[in-house]
């Protein structure tokens, strides 16, 4: 039964961006996958997964789609445009249904919050349940904001398509966003599709834009981080970077997103995503944590401040202030953080390894246990425990 869930799970972006191309409807879209799924679950424990899981759902998934628009008045014109798509696919990077349908999610007709939940639930693959979660709302508060932009896309007539030259540039900051939140998923999920997916559509996003330096900034900084990913244990948690075994770093990786950045300072039109990158670029550069440039990481942090002013910042930033000036003034800016961040595990896990440092440990073993309450995975709830419960164990 995993199987089955993992395939659907990995082919669920994709089977929708191609219903969506070829029928318009992102509601009959959605159902046709999801009865592709129940399919799956009764035939695949039964028969066995298909050599290629991913290709049956898509096929099943518009077989079903055809078999609904057949009732109407448009189906025989539709089975005929469909089988005349499956000769003209073209390799063109604004061909592929899923960048498509991102920029459909992201388009400026819809709120930011409606434009971020349907990009996951609909290329991402997220459950109402995990959006929920993400987004701090109710199942039912979540439901409602998905059929308030999927009406909006259909009664404002936003098409599906990767928008023309001239209106690129102007769409490109959301989508670069809604990316990299689905990087970010799969990195606390997991689950290493969305990563994947997230890098291709960066890739591809590099090659229709090649001269906007914050694609590639996002590029590098995915890079960057899948780079260090196999150092970071099973679930991709439970491994702090200054005890990561650095041998295990994918240094191919490393190379391509470190050549990525310096292109991006020859530049110097450095935005958010390119100042996140170079802080990254500099940990991999370290060959030990002990060599880590932290005065030089401060100053991107500074910069990407102004850039972003945002909480969390201030907190990456604390950090490495922590690295540079000592754990009490890391500590200092982090107490200014806490009421705009007390709901967000990291800040509480930042806090308790600085009052570590610090000597007080039954204030380091509250706020670990805070910070495993508040954890959004079980992986890092239970590394957050471990972590509170090694700090209030015996001294020396």
């Amino acid at each position: 039964m995993e199987d089955v869930e993992r395939a659907f799970r990995d082919a669920h972006g994709r089977a929708v961006a191609t219903l969506v191309r070829l029928f318009g409807d992102i509601g009959l879209a959605e159902d046709a996958v999801q009865d592709a799924f129940v399919t799956a679950m009764d035939r695949w424990p039964r028969d066995g997964v298909p050599e290629n899981p991913a290709g049956w759902i898509v096929t099943t998934a518009r077989n079903r789609a055809v078999d609904v628009v057949r009732r109407n008045a448009r189906g025989r014109e539709l089975t005929r445009e469909i089988a005349a798509d499956q000769q003209r696919r073209a390799s063109d990077p604004a061909d592929d249904d899923q960048l498509r349908l991102i920029f459909t999610c992201c388009h400026p007709a819809l709120r930011d919050e409606h434009q971020v939940a349907l990009t996951l639930r609909l290329v991402a693959g997220l459950g109402l349940s995990e959006l929920a979660s993400a987004f701090l709302v109710s199942e039912e508060t979540m439901a409602k904001r998905l059929v308030r932009a999927k009406y909006k896309i259909k009664a404002a007539q936003i098409p599906y398509r990767v928008p023309g030259d001239a209106e690129l540039p102007g769409r490109l900051r959301a989508v670069l966003s809604v990316l990299y939140l689905v990087y970010n998923a799969g990195d606390e999920s997991g689950q290493v599709h969305l990563r994947t997916e997230a890098v291709r559509l960066t890739r591809l996003l590099v090659r229709l834009m090649p001269a906007e330096p914050e694609i590639v900034g996002l590029l590098a900084l995915m890079l960057l981080g899948e780079a260090r990913r196999p150092a970071r244990g099973d679930d991709g948690i439970g491994v702090l970077l200054k005890d990561q075994d650095r041998s295990l770093w994918d240094h191919a990786l490393i190379d391509e997103g470190q050549t990525l950045v310096l292109s991006c300072l020859r530049r110097r039109q450095l935005g958010p995503f390119q100042l996140q990158a170079a802080i990254q670029a500099l940990h991999c550069a370290a060959a030990k944590y002990e060599d880590t440039d932290w005065t030089a990481i401060v100053r991107f942090y500074d910069r990407l401040l102004k850039a972003m002013p945002t909480p969390v910042v201030g907190l990456n930033r604390a950090i490495a202030v922590a690295e540079t000036q000592g754990p009490a003034a890391g500590l200092a800016l982090l107490d200014g953080l806490t009421d705009e961040l007390d709901g967000y595990h990291l800040l509480h896990a930042a806090r308790g390894r600085m009052l570590n440092s610090l000597g007080r440990r039954t204030d380091a073993a509250e706020a670990f246990t805070r910070a495993a309450a508040l954890a959004r995975t079980e992986p890092a709830r239970l590394f957050l425990q471990q972590q509170a419960e090694s700090t209030r164990g015996p001294i020396g």
